[in-house]
C-alpha cells in the first residue's frame, strides 16, 4: 500500500493506495480514507496499523510541530517497519507540472500538489483552482502545464472572524442562513453575503484574466471544504473536485517510479 498524507491547517487528510493503482485513470480511487482534525491526529495510528504500507508520501503545510506529530503516529502505526517517509515539496518541475513560481521551491506544497493533480485530471485544458479552505487559493495553470501564479486571500472563516466576534464557524452560519438576496437585512446575513461575494468575485476575476491571457475556455476546479457554500453563487461553469492535494500526491507517485521528492 502507498499512504498518502495532507496535512492542512486544519485537518489531516489521508489515502492508502493498492500497489497496482499505477494507472492515470485510477486517481482518487483509494482502498480507503478519511480526514481528522488536528486534535484527533494519534486516531490515526489505529487506522493505518496492519495496513500492507511500503512507502509514505506526504504533503504538510502546518508546520514543524505538525510533522513530528506524524513521524510519532507513523512510528506507532508501523513499528520498527521500514517504510521511506516522502515530504513532498515543491520543485521546478514535477508530475507533468512546471513551476513559473520565481522561487519554485517558495510556492506552498499543497497548491503544487493541487496544480498536479488538476492537470492530470484535466489535461490539454487551461484551469482556475481555487481551493476553498481556512485560506482561499485562486490558482492559474496553463493548457501545456505550467503553473503560471495565483491569488491568496483570506478563507470564509478568516473573513467572518475579521469583521464580527462569534463568526468563526461561518460554514454553520452560511447553512442556516438564506442569502439568495445578496443584500441582507441582518448582520449575520450580511457578513456571509459580502465574504462570499468577495470569494467568487476573486474566482471570477481570475477566470477573466486566465482566459484573456490564454485566449480561450479556462475550466475552474473548486476544492476544499468552503466550496459547496462558494459554488451556487458563482456564475461561471465550475467543477468540484474534492481531496485534489491527494489527487496530485497519487500522481506523481505513479509517474515517479521512485523520484526522490522530499523537502
Amino acid at each position: 500500500m502507498l499512504l498518502l498524507i495532507d496535512a492542512g491547517n486544519t485537518r489531516v487528510k489521508w489515502a492508502l493506495v493498492p500497489s497496482g493503482a499505477r494507472e492515470p485513470g485510477e486517481l482518487g480511487r483509494w482502498a480507503a480514507s478519511g480526514m481528522v482534525e488536528h486534535a484527533q491526529l494519534l486516531q490515526l495510528a489505529d487506522a493505518w496499523r496492519g495496513q500492507d504500507i511500503v512507502r509514505v508520501l506526504i504533503s504538510n503545510v502546518a508546520g514543524q510541530a505538525m510533522r513530528d506529530a506524524l513521524e510519532q503516529v507513523l512510528l506507532r502505526a508501523l513499528g520498527m517497519q521500514p517504510v521511506p517517509l516522502e515530504w513532498f515539496c515543491s520543485a521546478a518541475t514535477l508530475g507533468g507540472v512546471r513551476n513559473n513560481y520565481r522561487n519554485p521551491t517558495q510556492l506552498g506544497c499543497d497548491r503544487f500538489a493541487s496544480a498536479i493533480g488538476a492537470h492530470a485530471l484535466f489535461p490539454d485544458q487551461a484551469l482556475i483552482v481555487a481551493t476553498c479552505g481556512t485560506a482561499t487559493t485562486i490558482d492559474a495553470i496553463a493548457a501545456d502545464g505550467v503553473f503560471i501564479g495565483g491569488m491568496i486571500l483570506p478563507g470564509l472563516g478568516l473573513m467572518a472572524s475579521s469583521l464580527a466576534k462569534n463568526t468563526a464557524q461561518l460554514p454553520q452560519v452560511a447553512q442556516d442562513l438564506d442569502i439568495g438576496d445578496p443584500f441582507a437585512d441582518n448582520t449575520d446575513a450580511a457578513i456571509v453575503s459580502g465574504c462570499i461575494a468577495a470569494q467568487a468575485g476573486a474566482i471570477e476575476r481570475a477566470l477573466a484574466a486566465h482566459a484573456q491571457r490564454s485566449g480561450g475556455a479556462v475550466q475552474c476546479i473548486l476544492s476544499g471544504g468552503a466550496a459547496a457554500l462558494i459554488a451556487p453563487h458563482l456564475p461561471a461553469p465550475h467543477q468540484k473536485v474534492d481531496n485534489l492535494v491527494l489527487i496530485g500526491l497519487h500522481h506523481v507517485a505513479i509517474s515517479t517510479a521512485r523520484h526522490n521528492t522530499s523537502c
